[in-house]
This record gives C-alpha cells, sequence and structure tokens, in this order.
C-alpha cells in the first residue's frame, strides 16, 4: 500500500511537470492574443501592483522631499552665517578704514603744528544728557595734559580740557552752552575780521561768531580761524565756514552763523595741543622785549 502511494505522488509530479513545461512553451510562443487565464493574471498583477507601488512612491517621494528640504535648510543656514560673517567682515573693513584716514590726517596734523607738541587721546565716554557739551578722553595729568589746552580733530577745533584726572580729561566742546566758552576768532577774507565765538544753535548745530562790524562784507563759504589771543587757543586753528550772516538785535554788529570744520556728532580720535617749550620761551621773550620798549 505504501509503495502504491509513492507510485501516485510520483505519478502527480511528473504530470505537473509535464503541464508546466507545456504552460512555459505556450506562453513563450508568439501569439497576438493572450489566454483569458494569462489575461485574468497579468491584470490581477499589474492592479495589485498599482495598489502597492502608488503609496510606496508617494512614501519614497515624501522622504526625498524631507531629505531636500533638510538639505535646502542646512545650505541656507551656513549661507546665512556666511552672509553675517561677510556683514561683520564689511563693518570691521569700514571701521579700520575710517580709523585708518582719522589716524592719516591726524599725522598730516601733526606736521603742521611745529610750535606745539600734540598728545594723541581717544574719546572714551560722553554723556547722553550733555551730548553737546562734554566728552572724556584717555589722556589725563599723567601724560601732560592741563586744564584750558586746546583739543582738535584733524579737520579742526573742538574744544578745551576743562578738567584732569591722573589717566583721563574732560573736554569742553565748543558747542557747550555756557557763557565763559568764548574762542577769539577771526574770519578771513580780504580784510581780517575779528569777532568771538559765543553760543551753539542746537537746532540748526551752527557756531555763533559774533561782534563783526555792521558794513563788513561777508560771504558764505568764508574760513573763521583761531587768533591765537587769550593764551589759550594756539593761532590758526581751523573753526569752520559761514554759513549766513545776521545783524544783530540792535543792528550795531552782525552775527555769522559758522558750520564747524570738524564733526562734534562723530569724535573718536583726537590731540590735545600742548606748546612747545620753544614756542612758550618766543613767547615770554617777545613780552620782555615789548616790557623794555614800553619802559624806554
Amino acid at each position: 500500500m505504501p509503495q502504491f502511494f509513492f507510485n501516485k505522488r510520483l505519478i502527480m509530479l511528473l504530470v505537473s511537470i509535464i503541464v508546466l513545461v507545456a504552460l512555459i512553451g505556450f506562453s513563450l510562443r508568439e501569439r497576438e492574443e493572450l489566454t483569458w487565464p494569462e489575461q485574468f493574471v497579468k491584470d490581477s498583477t499589474s492592479w495589485v501592483q498599482s495598489v502597492v507601488s502608488r503609496p510606496a512612491n508617494y512614501i519614497a517621494g515624501l522622504i526625498e522631499n524631507l531629505q531636500d528640504l533638510q538639505n535646502t535648510y542646512q545650505e541656507n543656514k551656513e549661507l546665512k552665517k556666511r552672509v553675517d560673517d561677510m556683514a561683520r567682515l564689511e563693518a570691521k573693513v569700514y571701521s579700520l578704514e575710517k580709523e585708518n584716514e582719522e589716524l592719516q590726517e591726524i599725522l598730516d596734523k601733526k606736521e603742521s603744528l611745529a610750535d606745539y607738541e600734540p598728545i594723541q587721546a581717544v574719546r572714551i565716554a560722553r554723556s547722553p544728557e550733555r551730548w553737546n557739551e562734554l566728552i572724556i578722553i584717555n589722556k589725563g595729568a599723567a601724560n601732560g595734559v592741563e586744564k584750558n589746552m586746546a583739543v582738535i580733530t584733524a579737520k579742526g577745533l573742538i574744544g578745551k580740557i576743562k578738567s584732569t584726572t591722573p589717566f583721563s580729561a574732560t573736554v569742553q566742546l565748543v558747542s557747550s552752552i555756557d557763557p565763559t566758552n568764548r574762542i577769539s576768532a577771526i574770519l578771513q577774507a580780504e580784510k581780517p575780521l575779528y569777532g568771538t565765538i559765543e553760543g551753539y544753535d542746537k537746532k540748526k548745530e551752527l557756531l555763533l561768531l559774533k561782534g563783526l562790524p555792521y558794513d563788513a562784507e561777508i560771504e558764505k563759504g568764508q574760513n573763521v580761524v583761531t587768533t591765537g589771543m587769550g593764551g589759550i587757543f594756539p593761532k590758526d586753528l581751523p573753526i569752520g565756514k559761514v554759513v549766513k550772516v545776521v545783524p544783530d538785535q540792535f543792528g550795531l554788529n552782525q552775527t555769522a552763523y559758522i558750520k564747524p570744520e570738524a564733526n562734534l556728532y562723530d569724535l573718536e580720535h583726537v590731540m590735545v595741543v600742548k606748546k612747545s617749550m620753544v614756542s612758550v620761551d618766543l613767547e615770554e621773550s617777545l613780552e620782555d622785549s615789548e616790557g623794555e620798549e614800553e619802559d624806554n
């Protein structure tokens, strides 16, 4: 009995192999139309593949888009960092160029101050409440800075030393509203005109040159410099240029509005003007000679 079942199985296996080979051979033949079982199997397979492939392709595309988005985010982050670095670099370059320009102008100015010893300094503080009046510099009595010394930039006069400490000093600007803050000035014209810098128009940001003769012909753009009188400000320090001229309230004199040469709102590098010993000795000798002439 077991031998019979074994032979039966063998016969079924052989028949199945023969049928399979026949079907394969049949399917490999070139035919114009498929049989209905083949069509059914093919359509079923296509439908199953379509059902499976669409979600799979969608998920694969979504994952790829997310990956692209992540890459784009990283690239944007890197580009933003580079832009920020470039902005900082440009700001630093601008600052260095500005500082180099100021230092070069100061160097040229030092060569022109033959009778004076300029002490270079840097602004370290400025009070918001007294923006137009005071600044603090990083040089003091230990550096030879003394009260009432003139302070300039490469452009022109900005003020004088109001007080000192061993390592810093307070500068009173020419724009300070102080009755004692007066500067003897000369308006450079065909005939020099003398006056006094008294007061500052905060709204117009202009200095006031008072005491000019009522009949003097004054033109816009004429230069105003220090006279050297008074013992504080050296001679011929640039103050500014004439913007306009108006008669005073009594009509006896004229007042000129002066635009400062130095930018009083952008002060960084300054110089304290200290008279040299040669200049002091020359002034003393001139004073002695004038005194002897008066005695004779």
